[in-house]
């Protein structure tokens, strides 16, 4: 099991994407995750700096290595499987997802995506965590 710290990069008024953080905030034993808002200052700045675009609220990003030579920026799919694998134990086997064509993971990532605010609701702010969780939050 590898022992990098991993940041996850959601839209923070996204009620799926809250759903999210709060499933990886229960699992994550090992304090390898932590968490910025897509709408934060630090995600535009990684993701500008990866030539990503900023203003995409519909991607889920993960930045492994971050601040370091090696520093990569996962998307969509990719990133979830790399998340949900870095949980260990029983969640490693989402790394099967791989076998599944890049193409059409994403394809189902946008479908979902596309419909999370109508499915999953959306908040006018992003979601303040709760004080025990507090220090895995960038600019909270």
């Amino acid at each position: 099991m590898t022992s990098e710290q991993l940041i996850v990069l959601y839209d923070g008024v996204c009620g799926l994407c809250n759903r999210l953080n709060q499933f990886l905030l229960a699992r994550d034993r090992d304090d390898r995750l932590r968490f910025a808002s897509l709408q934060s200052d630090f995600a535009r700045k990684v993701l500008q700096r990866h030539h990503l675009n900023p203003l995409d609220l519909d991607t889920v990003w993960v930045i492994v290595n971050y601040d370091q030579p090696e520093e990569r920026v996962l998307a969509r799919a990719d990133a979830i499987i790399h998340v949900l694998t870095t949980l260990g134990g029983l969640w490693r086997v989402a790394s099967f997802g791989k076998i599944i064509p890049r193409k059409l993971r994403d394809a189902v990532y946008r479908t979902v995506a596309s419909a999370r605010y109508r499915l999953f609701g959306k908040s006018d702010s992003c979601m303040m965590p709760d004080p025990h969780f507090r220090h895995k939050f960038i600019e909270v």
